[in-house]
């Protein structure tokens, strides 16, 4: 009898817990089901705006790279044709020579004027005479602007003849045997109030050809070779 009735009470906890638990998966459920509808809804308005920000975020990466890409030609082509004519000063220093001269003007190179810089930066020992290339005289014009002067250039030495090169060879280790001076390529310069460093400086900046930096002689180097200093 005892253990009928313990039996019973059993059964009906156990059916209890079971209603119980059933009670709470349906209202579980229904708040599921009730709230479905705005928990995807949400979503949805996350979505679209998240891909709007997106989208928004990509157009204006484009458009600053655009304006980017704008400003970089504007810059190249204010470098490039900014200047009507390029006109340079040269002083020797040995021979005592002096020639202002535009040596480009209207797009092109003036054949006259760079017959008279071939023959001011002669070899003062041989007076031989070379052509000097023309990206060496656009090197000393945009030296010239990044300095900010109307200075001449003095002139410590430009064309050197294979004679010549070989002679100061064997009075200095300094001198290459295939120098770029022998090509027309190369020359060695002062401006009168500006120290040698400062000179050098700006050059590098440039990032044009070959620098050299001869503090005891008091020029610099600049050739159109590969881009390095010493």
């Amino acid at each position: 009898m005892n253990e009928n009735l313990f039996k019973n009470e059993v059964d009906e906890d156990n059916e209890i817990d079971s209603r119980r638990k059933f009670l709470k998966q349906i209202m579980y459920g229904s708040l599921i089901a009730l709230s479905g509808s705005e928990i995807a809804n949400a979503t949805v308005r996350d979505t679209i705006h998240l891909g709007r920000f997106v989208h928004s975020q990509r157009v204006n990466r484009i458009s600053q790279h655009i304006q980017s890409r704008h400003s970089k030609r504007e810059k190249y082509a204010k470098a490039v044709h900014g200047h009507g004519h390029k006109t340079l000063s040269f002083e020797h220093a040995h021979t005592g020579d002096k020639l202002k001269l535009t040596y480009f003007e209207g797009g092109r190179y003036i054949k006259g004027a760079l017959h008279e810089i071939d023959y001011l930066l002669r070899d003062y020992h041989t007076d031989d005479i070379h052509p000097i290339d023309t990206a060496l005289l656009d090197q000393l014009f945009d030296l010239k602007q990044t300095l900010g002067i109307n200075k001449p250039f003095h002139i410590v030495s430009g064309y050197r003849s294979p004679f010549t090169n070989s002679q100061l060879r064997k009075h200095s280790h300094g001198v290459a045997e295939h120098s770029f001076h022998m090509q027309g390529r190369a020359i060695d310069i002062r401006v009168e109030g500006i120290h040698a460093k400062t000179i050098k400086n700006a050059a590098l900046t440039m990032a044009r050809g070959g620098v050299g930096f001869y503090p005891h002689n008091d020029f610099v180097h600049l050739d159109t070779g590969e881009v390095r200093n010493w």
